[in-house]
């Protein structure tokens, strides 16, 4: 079993979230904390909350997985970002907590010049300063393309971050299929080989969400482009097989494809029936 959904505005609060899923054939949907270049988050209204709460129950709703602002940069040079990037998340992870039990993704972040290393110690202190043990979220690194000073270009760079958190089970993986396709792993020919690779290094229980976006760049390119469902490089068969890989079922798989709802539906659409 998985689960299927794509970004939705979060501008309507959450019951509008959940309605709009359903209308694209949706059972998961993935949406930003806040506007996704920063800034102040919506208010949340506590009934609004409650009747979309009703409404994933009724429908059987997997995970969400929430996006973090791009603009959040947790290993930042300057230590007035970091103290942003800290403060957001923060109150990011307080206000999840209204919709318990599930996902908060963010990109790790750009070391800019620092390099990888004391990048990865920055993200971690962050994140072992932010999480709580009572939090039912669980915060996800999302695995990255390797794009300028980009940290998560390779799994080994997020086992790093992992191995540094106090709290293990606060913590885990978000696996954009672009983002490894264009980071140098060959899901077309040896999709099996990248996942063991994983869970030889990070271990697949981390493994929480799937990105699932085609790309626009050929494989180990360092880029960041989306393409629809099979008309990228990575194409229509490979995501056939990710989709039903034995090792994946479960999970959630977040549509980021350039699309409007109408190309989000046919796309869940399509992947219903190739799912077996």
């Amino acid at each position: 079993m998985i689960y299927i959904g794509s970004h939705i505005s979060a501008a309507k609060g959450y019951e509008a979230m959940g309605k709009q899923a359903l209308k694209l054939g949706a059972d998961t949907f993935a949406f930003f904390s806040r506007n996704p270049r920063g800034g102040k988050a919506r208010e949340i209204d506590k009934k609004d909350v409650e009747n979309f709460l009703k409404l994933a129950k009724e429908h059987h709703f997997g995970k969400l997985v929430a996006h973090a602002p791009y603009t959040m940069n947790a290993c930042a040079a300057k230590a007035d970002i970091r103290a942003f990037a800290r403060e957001m998340m923060a109150d990011d992870l307080k206000r999840m907590e209204y919709t318990p039990g599930n996902y908060y993704n963010f990109h790790p972040g750009s070391h800019v010049g620092q390099g990888s290393e004391a990048g990865i110690e920055m993200i971690a202190g962050l994140l072992n300063e932010v999480l709580k043990p009572q939090q039912t979220t669980i915060v996800l690194l999302e695995t990255m393309s390797g794009k300028g000073s980009e940290v998560g270009r390779c799994f080994e760079e997020l086992q790093a971050i992992l191995k540094r958190i106090e709290l293990q089970e606060k913590v885990g993986v978000c696996l954009d299929t672009c983002h490894i396709w264009d980071g140098g792993y060959d899901i077309v020919n040896d999709l099996d080989g990248v996942l063991e690779r994983f869970d030889k290094i990070i271990g697949l229980d981390k493994l929480k969400a799937i990105h699932l976006n085609d790309s626009m760049n050929p494989l180990n390119s360092h880029k960041d482009r989306h393409e629809k469902i099979g008309q990228g490089q990575i194409g229509l068969d490979a995501m056939e097989k990710i989709i039903n890989h034995k090792s994946l079922q479960g999970l959630p798989f977040i549509l980021e494809t350039p699309n409007d709802d109408a190309g989000w539906a046919n796309e869940i659409a399509m992947l219903r029936k190739l799912h077996r």
